[in-house]
Formats: C-alpha cells, sequence, structure tokens
C-alpha cells in the first residue's frame, strides 16, 4: 500500500548548489578555445579562471594585447562572429548559430547536437520557442526572438519537495555536444521516488526515446514534473497524488547507464532547471 513518505531536505554537503544559467556567447567563446586545444574545461556559459586564462593563451597566441578582454581584434582572431549580427534561418552556419543553439536550450528548447548548423532540429527548436514566447512560429531567429532569448529564463512557480534523497550528480545545462534537461539523482534500483508537488498523474509506462518506464505528473500554472529510468511505476493515469506520495522505484530502463533518477521540470512545455525550487 503506497503512504505518504517524509521528504526532508539533505545538509548543504550533500546538496547540489544552484546554477546560474550561462552565457550563450561565453559558452561558444569556450566551445572555439576548447577546439584549438586552449581550454579543457566544462562548455558551461560560466567564465571564471579557466576561460580566462585560455583567452590570454589566445591573444598570447595571435600577438594581441593580453588582457582577457574579448574585444574585436580578439573576435577576430577567433573568428567569433555575435549572435544578432544577421538573421539566422535554415542553411547557416557559424558561431552566431552555435549561440542560438546555447540561448535556445538555457530556455528549455534544446535542438540536439550544438554543431553551430541552423538544421531542421535547430529551425524545430525554433519554432517552439517562438510559440511559447507568443511570436509568429516562421523559424527565422530575427530580432524579436533574440529580444525574447535576450530574457532571464523560466523558474519553476512554486516549491518543490526532493523526489528522491541523494546528491546530484548531473546538473541542468551543457553536457558534452549536447543539453541535460533535468537533474539525476543515483539510488539503488528499487529505492522509491516521490511526487515533488500535488498533481495529478498524465502519463505512467514506457516512453520511447531513451526516457524507459516513466511518470509525468501535471500541477499549476502548466507545470509538469517528470520521472524516468524507472525500474517499477507504482501509479495510473488520472490519479490525484501529494507531496510525497510514491510514484515509482528507481530504476535504469531507456537511455541509462546505471540505477538513477532522471527528474525534470516543464513550464508550458519548457524544460526548466528543477534546483533552484527544491526545497
Amino acid at each position: 500500500m503506497r503512504g505518504i513518505l517524509a521528504v526532508a531536505a539533505l545538509s548543504l554537503l550533500l546538496a547540489a548548489p544552484a546554477r546560474a544559467a550561462g552565457d550563450p556567447a561565453v559558452a561558444v567563446l569556450q566551445a572555439t578555445l576548447q577546439a584549438r586545444g586552449l581550454y579543457a574545461a566544462a562548455v558551461d556559459g560560466l567564465r571564471g579562471p579557466a576561460t580566462n586564462a585560455a583567452v590570454r593563451t589566445a591573444q598570447r597566441r595571435a600577438g594581441l594585447a593580453v588582457d582577457g578582454i574579448v574585444g574585436p581584434r580578439t573576435r577576430r582572431a577567433l573568428r567569433l562572429r555575435p549572435l544578432g549580427s544577421r538573421p539566422l534561418r535554415a542553411g547557416l552556419v557559424g558561431t552566431d548559430v552555435l549561440a542560438l543553439q546555447f540561448a535556445l536550450a538555457w530556455h528549455g528548447f534544446p535542438s540536439g547536437t550544438f554543431d553551430g548548423g541552423f538544421g531542421a532540429h535547430t529551425g524545430a527548436a525554433v519554432r517552439r520557442f517562438q510559440s511559447f514566447a507568443g511570436l509568429a512560429a516562421d523559424g527565422i531567429a530575427g530580432s524579436a526572438t533574440l529580444a525574447a532569448l535576450r530574457a532571464a529564463p523560466l523558474r519553476v512557480p512554486f516549491s518543490l519537495a526532493r523526489p528522491l534523497q541523494g546528491p546530484v550528480t548531473d546538473r541542468f545545462g551543457p553536457r558534452g555536444s549536447r543539453f541535460h534537461t533535468g537533474i539525476d539523482i543515483p539510488a539503488p534500483s528499487g529505492t522509491g521516488v516521490v511526487a515533488a508537488a500535488p498533481g495529478r498523474v498524465a502519463y505512467a509506462g514506457w516512453l520511447p526515446g531513451g526516457w524507459g518506464l516513466l511518470v509525468a505528473v501535471a500541477h499549476r500554472n502548466g507545470t509538469r514534473t517528470l520521472y524516468a529510468h524507472l525500474s517499477r511505476v507504482e501509479v495510473h493515469v488520472g490519479e490525484r497524488v501529494q507531496a510525497g506520495w510514491q510514484v515509482g522505484r528507481v530504476g535504469a530502463t531507456g537511455d541509462a547507464t546505471g540505477p538513477h533518477l532522471h527528474f525534470e521540470v516543464r513550464v508550458r512545455g519548457a524544460a526548466v532547471d528543477p534546483l533552484p525550487s527544491l526545497a
């Protein structure tokens, strides 16, 4: 019989700190420096000491003033075309397209691989974001679309209980050449997974595309929480649940290398970082 489980907050030593959304321009800079063998850290859009050191090395190699500032001469040396320098549409390639792909992903509409090419997946992501933002969904990233992408990404509109005790090992953000749209929490197979907020079960079962066994719970304000890679589903579609009620058990179904929970939040269809809202 399913009962209400107590969900305690993790200690500060175990809790993963919230991470600000990355700057697409910084992410492109990091990717460019990485391609030149000058930067070995994560492409996360957050400028820190490793990025600054790589910029100075690039400037030194190009015979420029070594000031760590990415000004016009440094941009030319690195062949960086800034986002907004031209409307972006199908068939274009460049660092501005790469910046667009990063911006779309951080707003919850990833386009697949970060490759700097405006192909079908990028076009589909642009149209999804335009519809989300109330713009004409023409698939062209012009001034209105880019202005909407400069706004801060959405946050979850209410607090969430932790669906599973344990440290977060993989957070929301770039992961290699793709974007991770949720957080991963490892745990032994069979560990109980609980609902993060009150709502109604919208999906319960196998979902193709690498998700495996998945439960989706619909909440207020157009928000859904998703619990993926489960070994067992313990709710049914249409059932009402409360925060802390068990909805399934940890597994490694679908595209998973080991038992863990992939926890994701969507607000009006956009993937949103869950960490800042977890109690």
